[in-house]
């Protein structure tokens, strides 16, 4: 009894963070993502049977939303600093909630785009808000373990939302596809009044002048930290689109084993996240986990085009193969960005910096899928090789970057003492 007792723990310490403020992070993680996988998964048929857009015209908006990201993230960021976290990310929060009530009401181009830059505005200041408060609020030593759960229950709430909004397309009405939208509008007000319960943390703040949260793009060793970060995150791009597109098109694969591919990774996620940020919680561990995140992907790119010669069951182990080392991937990378984003940039600047990787990240998801889909489709396979050796550099550069990072001072103050990284 005392064993099996003891064996309940364990397994209970493995799937739930430690109590207060990790787990109440933990469900709000949940509850956000509910809301935003029910809506999600019906989002384009809501935009075309009842905003009456076209493809081009949805395709179009979110371009534009893509642009508006790239220019706001860092002054988004910056006033989350200025605000404090804990009310950016609830002002955020209800910010959003109100722009998905107004959804029923977008009839055609221009009141689509209103409602939706206006709603990633608000997901940007709520964005900011959450790296500045989680940051504040969690010891560095457990920090980067609870965000792990934090992004474990994302995955879990993703799921469920997902069924529901399947469910909710299943009755092929209107009235289904508005359920949608005010069942993410209710969930973000649901997320918000959780967010304002939690204790308020003051972040400390810097002994020094203010300094302007553009020199964030001035800091030349971040900003390449942060280009490097966004190749390596090209990694999400390969498995949501280039690799269904080259199942569909270039192998033998049935389609329904698509949502199957799909389901390995979601499982992955949630059961090896935590896991997966062992090391995490040092530079050095850091930088270790973001090579081992590089290399899984150049490995994952020639194991990709390898589908395109098999058969059968073959072919299918082949892309299973695939999807956990870019999901291995996922998993690394998550957990040495966290660290970076949250010891790196000064204290009272995180929104700043983590909204200047943001606007940098934009950059690679407007050129990504044009180029990653000509690289790998359109050659014919042999440019997954290409795609593998922008991976491969990465995962040999982090290392002097890093160093470099070190060696220079923030934004206005100096990155606090830190083991040295060996470059191997």
């Amino acid at each position: 009894m005392v064993e099996s007792r003891t064996m309940g723990e364990r397994l209970l310490t493995k799937i739930l963070p430690p109590p207060g403020l990790p787990r109440r992070l933990a469900v709000q993680s949940a509850i956000i993502a509910t809301g935003s996988g029910t809506f999600l998964t019906g989002s384009v048929v809501f935009f075309t049977e009842i905003v009456k857009l076209t493809p081009v015209q949805i395709g179009l908006g979110f371009s534009i939303v893509g642009a508006v990201g790239l220019v706001g993230s860092l002054p988004l960021g910056h006033l989350a600093d200025r605000i404090g976290g804990k009310r950016a990310w609830v002002l955020g929060a209800l910010g959003e909630a109100a722009a998905f009530a107004c959804y029923p009401f977008a009839r055609g181009f221009w009141s689509f785009l209103a409602v939706i830059i206006f709603t990633s505005v608000a997901d940007m200041l709520a964005n900011g808000g959450r790296t500045v408060y989680t940051a504040a609020a969690l010891p560095s030593e457990s920090r980067v373990r609870i965000m792990a759960f934090m992004r474990a229950y994302l995955n879990v709430g993703f799921t469920v939302g997902a069924g529901l909004g399947a469910a909710a397309l299943a009755l092929n009405s209107h009235a289904g596809l508005i359920a949608l939208v005010l069942a993410n509008a209710f969930g973000l007000c649901v997320n918000a009044f959780v967010v304002s319960r939690m204790p308020t943390i003051h972040a400390p703040r810097e002994t020094r002048a203010k300094a302007s949260p553009w020199g964030v793009l001035r800091d030349h060793p971040y900003t390449t930290l942060s280009v490097l970060l966004s190749v390596i995150w090209l990694h999400g791009m390969i498995f949501n689109e280039i690799m269904p597109l080259w199942a569909v098109t270039m192998t033998d694969v049935p389609k329904p084993v698509l949502g199957a591919l799909f389901a390995l990774n979601t499982v992955m996620a949630v059961l090896l996240q935590v896991p997966a940020t062992r090391g995490a919680d040092s530079l050095s561990g850091s930088v270790r986990l973001m090579r081992w995140a590089g290399l899984a992907s150049a490995v994952a790119c020639p194991v990709i085009a390898l589908s395109g010669m098999t058969h059968g069951w073959l072919t299918v182990a082949v892309l299973a193969a695939g999807v956990a080392l870019t999901t291995a991937t996922e998993l690394w990378a998550s957990a040495a960005q966290w660290f970076f984003q949250t010891e790196i940039p000064p204290a009272d600047q995180r929104g700043a910096y983590v909204g200047g990787s943001r606007s940098i990240a934009g950059v690679a998801r407007m050129v990504g899928p044009a180029s990653l889909t000509f690289l790998a489709i359109q050659t014919g396979g042999w440019g997954w090789w290409l795609i593998a050796l922008l991976f491969l550099a990465c995962t040999v550069a982090i290392g002097p970057i890093i160093g470099w990072v070190e060696r220079t001072p923030r934004n206005g103050a100096a990155l606090p003492a830190a083991e040295p990284v060996t470059v191997a």
